[in-house]
């Protein structure tokens, strides 16, 4: 599995859309807004549920 992800289109804290990388940690990234620095990873694929039998 690739450690590469997608760039954020949006702060998950404020909505601002002003997001720079950070270089405190890798793949993370700081809101200009609100000044929070996060990471958004891929935990896993849910498979879909089966709908019971009638």
């Amino acid at each position: 599995m690739t450690e590469v992800g997608a760039v954020p289109f949006y702060c998950p804290y404020c909505g601002e859309e002003d997001l720079r990388p950070a270089e405190e940690s890798h793949a993370a990234w700081r809101c200009a807004d609100c000044q929070r620095v996060f990471v958004v990873r891929l935990v896993g694929l849910v498979a879909p549920a089966r709908e019971a039998a009638e």
